[in-house]
């Protein structure tokens, strides 16, 4: 089977093109909390399909973006559930991010200090709650999560049958965005627009907390957890902030364990076989590949090589 999961609407887009119809009402915060979030939204799927289900369903996934610029999911599925019963599963499940509230920006020109035994204010000296015992304010039974989101409306699943043309589709379909950058997703010459709409998604995405351990938590008056020197808002490490990648900063293709039947050692064997290959064609030598590391390799060269080639459309 083929499903395609998207999430909702956070205002009306122009079609064929993905940008607001109306920026100033589209709801940016969810939409950049709801990419951050996704891959949390996707697990819980994953085990209450295997629930309802009855058996340990294996798939093959791929995370891209919509020319809106949200995530949505295209996945391979192993075997033939009812499609009422997809349906009814992706309707159901939600995910409750259950973190200090974001509410309220408490540092936004002044940021906490660093005094050695933690984050302080910097007028007054005070150390800022621990992540611990920022979550235990969350036990009151006043307490709301700090975020909730589900999957849309829009969930599409088609029976497949090995080979043919449907197949090949959606093999089309899973590989398209892996060597792409989400921002790519609108094109290569962005319109005004375009570029607005990616501006404005970074612009959130740049402040807000991606995990528990984010720099960002300092900006709402919240140690970050195992915090540490150095932290300053708005300056994460993780990749989910980048412009690049607008909150998709995890894996992007998601593969259940028992999908090929090989382990992980015959995987990384069958990778390096390929990107040897690769290189090799593209003129290496076998001295300066062997001094190659394989995540190089994989990751970086061979991309470079592959572009070079034509076979990677920008």
């Amino acid at each position: 089977m083929f499903v395609t999961l998207t999430l909702p609407s956070y205002g009306p887009v122009i079609p064929g093109v993905g940008t607001p119809a109306e920026p100033s009402t589209y709801n940016y915060r969810r939409a950049a909390l709801d990419a951050l979030m996704f891959p949390r939204l996707v697990d819980q799927f994953w085990k209450a399909l295997r629930r309802c289900a009855g058996y340990n369903v294996q798939y093959f996934s791929a995370v891209g973006p919509q020319k809106r610029l949200a995530p949505h999911l295209h996945a391979a599925i192993r075997g033939a559930i009812p499609r009422a019963t997809l349906r009814q599963v992706a309707k159901a499940v939600h995910l409750q991010v259950w973190w200090p509230s974001i509410n309220h920006v408490v540092y936004g020109a002044t940021v906490p200090v660093w005094t050695g035994a933690g984050y302080a204010d910097p007028t007054t000296g005070e150390l800022l709650p621990t992540w611990e015992k920022a979550l235990d304010a969350l036990e009151e039974p006043s307490a709301k999560p700090m975020h909730v989101m589900r999957f849309g409306s829009q969930i599409d699943a088609q029976g497949i049958v090995a080979p043919s043309p449907d197949a090949d589709r959606a093999v089309r379909y899973l590989t398209k965005y892996l060597t792409k950058s989400v921002a790519e997703t609108c094109g290569d010459e962005l319109t005004a627009a375009q570029t607005a709409h990616i501006d404005r998604l970074h612009r959130e995405l740049r402040y807000l907390p991606c995990s528990e351990r984010c720099a960002n938590w300092l900006r709402y008056g919240v140690q970050p957890k195992g915090a540490g020197p150095g932290l300053v808002p708005g300056h994460c490490s993780h990749k989910a902030h980048d412009r690049e990648v607008l909150g998709l900063g995890g894996r992007r293709v998601l593969v259940s364990r028992k999908w090929s039947g090989k382990t992980l050692q015959q995987h990384r064997a069958d990778r390096q076989t390929v990107v040897q290959a690769v290189l090799e064609e593209a003129g290496f030598t076998t001295p300066e590949i062997d001094r190659l590391a394989a995540e190089v390799k994989s990751c970086c060269v061979v991309y470079r090589v592959i572009r070079s080639f034509g076979l990677v459309r920008r």
